[in-house]
């Protein structure tokens, strides 16, 4: 990934003087005006959530950030949040109160001091839009385009935050989570967001612990070829760990590689490579919504703090285009019924009967008349067969992925035990299943490293 251009977010040290200038530029038309007049209305944030100005979502997001800063008195962004509520509903005080505090606490957090010099600037003019400030007053040569990437990041924050999450439904794509997986990863591109998602029991969907706003790709859709700046889709696992002292400074202070391009990426003849999990360099505090080559970037501390839910080598990373939310009992039935293919192709393979084992392999299984004919001879040697899953995860594959257009997809990883009389073997495997004639049958089998 390239490093961001100065012009895509503001240093700052030129933030700190566009917020000791506002201060001053506001004051001092306070002062010259007429001192009994009302503050300038807050007109409509056209960047903001449409719906920011109902009562009721006033609420229920003061309710949401409330419960964030409670569990969290250091998350920056659920601070940034309550102040824009509070801005847009005009609790002018409130969020001054706030954004003070957290550009004191936060001073690389560009877009809390621009919104910051807007509260200000709004008791003596009409601010009709994040970055007024900046523009009206002249402080300094924002382009538009400068401006237009911090009312991006602001709209896709709050945004995300009033609607993409509807209560009491989970991620359709996160099935199950096996003993030695913690945590799923989960992005949502239209909403710049990864979810934290947490293993609970058996049979119990995961449960939410965290949420971030993430960076992705310049271009949009799914990626396809090496240097299209596109963040892929598909279910992906974490590979390992770089610290940050082993990186250039662009990609902050560590990196989580994932699997891109995976078994499918490579039928699809998908390219590319160097997909990534990382931070952002230190003179930033986040990235426009856009602004990497393909990459998930986030806040250095934003980073710093999933590390903790991140297993190199296990973490399963979903990314789709939208999340696919579904109720705890569809959710259950999905589980069911994936959970019952997998386990009935293990079944049919004990047993020893080729036939209804080779039933479960679709009929675009790579080179299947080979696998077939080696299965029916090694069947011929055995008097019996033991296979034993254990560890089992499953995942739903984004329906908005390139790969397999058109057919609904599915990822089983487990631990396999297996034992006949003359030979014994324990591996871990990955199973592509695909929905075929009505039922899962398998795509792609393999062993992970």
């Amino acid at each position: 990934m390239r490093r961001a251009s100065f012009g895509s977010y503001l240093t700052i040290a030129v933030l700190l003087t566009v917020s000791v200038g506002l201060y001053g530029a506001t004051h001092r038309l306070q002062t010259e005006g007429d001192a009994t007049a009302a503050p300038a209305p807050v007109r409509s944030l056209a960047a903001l959530h449409a719906d920011v100005g109902d009562a009721s979502l006033h609420a229920l997001a003061n309710a949401r950030l409330d419960e964030r800063l409670e569990r969290d008195p250091d998350d920056h962004e659920a601070q940034l949040l309550k102040a824009l509520v509070q801005f847009k509903s005009g609790r002018l005080d409130e969020a001054e109160n706030a954004l003070s505090e957290l550009t004191r606490r936060a001073p690389r957090f560009h877009l809390a001091h621009v919104v910051h010099g807007d509260v200000r600037l709004v008791r003596a003019r009409s601010v009709t839009d994040i970055g007024d400030g900046i523009l009206q007053l002249g402080l300094m040569p924002a382009s538009g385009t400068e401006v237009a990437a911090l009312r991006a990041e602001a709209e896709v924050r709050l945004k995300a935050y009033l609607d993409a999450l509807p209560q009491g439904r989970v991620p359709r794509a996160v099935l199950e989570l096996g003993e030695s997986v913690r945590t799923a990863l989960v992005v949502d591109k239209a909403h710049h967001r990864l979810y934290v998602y947490e293993r609970r029991n058996p049979g119990e969907p995961p449960r939410l612990v965290k949420d971030y706003y993430v960076s992705l790709g310049k271009a949009t859709g799914d990626k396809m070829l090496s240097g299209d700046l596109r963040t892929p889709e598909g279910v992906y696992f974490v590979t390992r760990y770089i610290p940050g002292e082993a990186l250039p400074a662009r990609y902050g202070t560590r990196a989580y590689p994932i699997n891109y391009p995976n078994e499918l990426d490579a039928r699809a003849r998908k390219t590319g490579h160097g997909i990534w999990l990382h931070g952002v360099d230190d003179i930033y505090y986040s990235r426009p919504p856009q602004d990497s080559d393909g990459c998930v970037a986030l806040p250095n501390e934003d980073i710093d703090r999933l590390a903790d839910f991140i297993d190199p080598g296990t973490t399963p990373v979903v990314i789709a285009q939208q999340i696919d939310w579904v109720d705890e009992r569809d959710w259950s039935a999905e589980r069911a019924g994936l959970m019952q293919a997998v386990q009935a192709w293990a079944d049919d393979w004990a047993s020893g009967d080729v036939e209804a084992y080779l039933a479960h392999y679709a009929r675009d299984f790579g080179g299947f008349r080979q696998w077939a004919a080696r299965k029916r001879a090694l069947a011929a040697g055995k008097t019996f067969q033991e296979i034993d899953l254990s560890d089992l995860s499953l995942f739903r594959y984004p329906s908005s992925s390139t790969v397999e257009q058109g057919r609904e997809l599915a990822v089983a990883v487990f631990r396999q035990a297996y034992r006949s009389n003359n030979f014994s073997s324990d591996s871990r495997k990955r199973l592509y299943l695909v929905r075929e004639d009505g039922r899962w049958r398998v795509l792609y089998e393999g062993t992970v490293r």
